[in-house]
């Protein structure tokens, strides 16, 4: 099933620097647990496209332009948050199409805005994607909590410009990473359908870890490459998400750590 995604996963792997435990992975294929990991799953692509967006308006965007972003976003956050609409998002699809202006004091503010829009369609679509299967198979749409493996993370985020945006991209980068590796890891241990659809997120997460770091390096060579320093804070992220998901967890969710 895999085979041919291997130079796709082979950098993947490479960039996070260890595997899933595979006592996650013996959890995570059990049929008791597959309703929480799809629910999870759905708000980990929500939350995907609310940290581009949250990107794209603090640093690449003007104020209306913010307010735009917010409110493409509103009917999935209303759906998940406040239990509002019916879960039919069509109207969504394809607002916000050249109606963004980027701040021009950067050149990379384009990019950001040009990489983040795109991520967050494709996150919404597959937030949409996964809430067909949910209601397909009578899963009750609740929320949940989220895991400690963003905020383990966000937590050792530089508090200085434009130190801070290159965390923040790079953080991206290692939660788009272990996704599309956690993907790899489960499909072939889930029904077809499931399994066919994780493959097929594949070329996405990889392009969006891709991305990530694309804009970390960009923003450093603009700005100051010396003082915000990507190989090093890669080389720390890795430390941080390495141990965020290879230690004791109790908490089972899709970014989650080893059992307990």
């Amino acid at each position: 099933m895999l085979e041919k995604y291997t130079d796709l996963l082979t950098p993947i792997n490479q960039f996070l620097g260890c595997e899933t435990p595979q006592a996650w992975i013996e959890k995570a294929k059990q049929s008791e647990h597959l309703p929480l990991l799809l629910i999870d799953h759905m708000h980990c692509e929500l939350k995907a496209a609310q940290s581009a967006a949250f990107l794209i308006r603090k640093y690449a965007i003007d104020d209306a332009s913010a307010k735009t972003l917010l409110s493409w976003l509103q009917p999935y956050e209303d759906f998940i948050y406040r239990s509002v609409g019916d879960g039919e998002f069509s109207g969504s699809k394809n607002e916000l199409i050249g109606e963004l202006t980027a701040r021009p004091e950067y050149a990379y503010n384009q990019d950001i805005l040009s990489k983040m829009v795109r991520l967050i369609k494709e996150e919404l679509h597959h937030f949409e994607q996964v809430l067909e299967i949910i209601m397909a198979r009578d899963i009750p749409v609740e929320y949940v909590q989220a895991s400690r493996y963003a905020s383990g993370m966000i937590k050792h985020i530089r508090t200085y410009e434009p130190a801070a945006l290159v965390d923040k991209l790079i953080i991206g980068a290692y939660i788009e990473a272990r996704s599309c590796e956690r993907f790899a890891k489960l499909a072939p241990h889930l029904d077809q359908e499931i399994a066919k659809f994780y493959v097929s997120l594949l070329r996405s997460e990889a392009r969006h870890y891709q991305d990530y770091i694309d804009l970390a390096h960009q923003v450093a060579n603009a700005t100051d490459p010396k003082r915000c320093d990507v190989a090093g804070r890669v080389q720390l992220f890795q430390q941080v998400e390495n141990e965020l998901i290879s230690s004791p967890d109790p908490d089972f969710k899709f970014h989650s750590g080893a059992p307990i």
